[in-house]
């Protein structure tokens, strides 16, 4: 066969070839281009480990303290939640805001004030063109002078994606340890405690992306979907965005003695919920490098991140007196190394004179305490409007049986994480929405194979370490091209093959 009819034919089936992909890869990316949304999801990033060790040591003899729902993982990052923005899946292009703020007090003078005082909250991812910047609002003293600076979503860090593939259709983008460097207007922001061009804690993110909306006359997903996971969460994603209304069908609240309200009864709670996070360095000490354990949420209860939530509340409030007596479902159960095995159930709150006591079904060593006061808190805030009575981030200590129930890993009076509370009493009053963790793996803290960084003491003694990061590293999940046009590519390359082979042998 001459050898101008071998380049004929083979250029046929080349051309057959692209033709193919082309028509398997056009359809995916046309399906993918449009924006879609983010809700859902969370940041962790530890800003910068020798920061914090400088703030928390011995020189700057100061400490951090956690805003707007954010959390710890481990002791090592911070965990922002609550994520919302866009992103194309055709051209990569993506940005997620998150909740949550972090303060920083070190070197205090002789006025109570502090020489370091710096707040960093609301941090923002944007990725376009293959490169990333995280955006933070940041007030801060600077250092020496004293001027107080305050501002809004500065370019704080360049992230350096190393050439990480943003383009996809998946329901989640999840970018694990990327690595940031401080930019020179962040330098700025920061006080003037480091110099641009300095590396800070990597990032790591996972964000929910809802599915594009059906094409007009596309059928509809069929039913069964509500509540279950769906292209744009978990069960556990729509939970916390809609942890505000529904009731769970299963499982009433355990009543103390006295029985349920009669319906007509006024004051009447129809619905309710009460936030607590025990507290944040047991939390880190749980998941830690002494207890290697974690903790189990069930009948209700629901983990917020940097609290956990007990929900189904129903018993009375009097606005006259301003008494509230109210139960909440929900059971958590912590367990780890050294016999650590503690469950709290049957959480009840009881508001009266001003002051709150938040108590619970205290389960330990095989032993069921009921009824434990664990912590007072002061209620002199409580707020009625449209239907509802709150109490935001009311700050808590511990009593002397709460103190008992923890094996005395803690004193009487020592601080725990605050508690809030919301009650219904209407069956149209909304509750304040879950912070939103999203749907990713790993959404609460490691347990295991944690990492191996340095132990630094907390306010009690509990051990603070760094977890590992997420064993994930994909930056989002690739459906722009699907398995069809892949099959495709590999039958026509096989042909490809196939044909020069005989083309050759002719020839011989």
């Amino acid at each position: 066969m001459p050898s101008s009819r071998r380049t004929r034919a083979f250029g046929v089936v080349l051309l057959a070839l692209l033709t193919a992909l082309s028509a398997a890869l056009l359809p995916a990316t046309t399906a993918h281009a449009a924006s879609r949304t983010v809700q859902g999801g969370r940041l962790d990033w530890g800003i910068k480990s020798s920061f914090q060790s400088y703030v928390t040591g011995p020189i700057a003899q100061g400490s951090y303290s956690l805003g707007g729902g954010a959390a710890t993982v481990g002791g090592g990052r911070f965990r922002f939640h609550s994520a919302t923005g866009s992103y194309d899946s055709g051209t990569g292009a993506f940005t997620a805001g998150f909740s949550g703020s972090v303060h920083f007090l070190g070197h205090r003078e002789s006025d109570g004030t502090y020489e370091l005082d710096m707040t960093i909250s609301r941090p923002t991812v944007r990725i376009s063109g293959g490169g990333g910047t995280l955006y933070v609002d940041i007030a801060s003293r600077a250092k020496g002078s004293g001027t107080v600076s305050t501002s809004s979503q500065v370019a704080f860090a360049s992230l350096a994606l190393g050439g990480i593939n943003m383009r996809g259709g998946g329901s989640v983008v999840q970018l694990t340890d990327v690595p940031a460097t401080l930019t020179a207007q962040g330098a700025r922001s920061f006080a003037g405690y480091y110099a641009a061009g300095t590396a800070l804690d990597p990032v790591s993110l996972s964000a929910d992306v809802k599915a594009p909306a059906p094409a007009t006359g596309a059928a509809k997903p069929s039913g069964g979907t509500k509540g279950g996971a769906t292209a744009g969460g978990s069960a556990a994603g729509s939970a916390a965005g809609s942890a505000a209304g529904s009731k769970e069908p299963s499982k009433t609240p355990t009543r103390k003695p006295g029985g349920k309200p009669a319906k007509d009864a006024p004051g009447r709670i129809e619905d309710g919920a009460v936030d607590w996070g025990v507290r944040r360095t047991f939390r880190e000490y749980v998941t830690g490098e002494i207890a290697h354990g974690g903790w189990k949420l069930s009948g209700g209860a629901q983990d917020g991140g940097a609290l956990f939530r007990f929900s189904r509340g129903e018993g009375t409030y009097d606005k006259k007196k301003q008494t509230l007596d109210a139960d909440f479902a929900g059971t958590i159960r912590f367990t780890g190394a050294q016999g650590l095995d503690l469950a709290l159930d049957g959480v009840g709150v009881r508001v009266e004179d001003g002051e709150g006591t938040l108590s619970a079904d205290v389960t330990g060593g095989g032993t069921t305490t009921p009824d434990v006061p664990l912590v007072t808190f002061a209620a002199k805030q409580l707020k009625a409007g449209k239907g509802l009575v709150t109490l935001t981030e009311a700050p808590a200590k511990l009593t002397a049986e709460g103190a008992r129930a923890f094996r005395s890993m803690y004193r009487a009076g020592t601080e725990m994480d605050p508690v809030s509370l919301a009650v219904a009493l209407d069956t149209t009053a909304v509750l304040p929405a879950l912070p939103d963790l999203g749907s990713g793996a790993d959404a609460a803290p490691r347990t295991e194979g944690s990492g191996g960084g340095d132990a630094r003491p907390g306010k009690s003694g509990e051990p603070r370490a760094e977890a590992a990061a997420d064993p994930s590293n994909v930056p989002v999940l690739p459906l722009g091209i699907g398995a069809g046009a892949l099959l495709a590519a590999g039958a026509a390359f096989g042909v490809v093959r196939k044909r020069r082979a005989r083309l050759t042998d002719e020839a011989g």
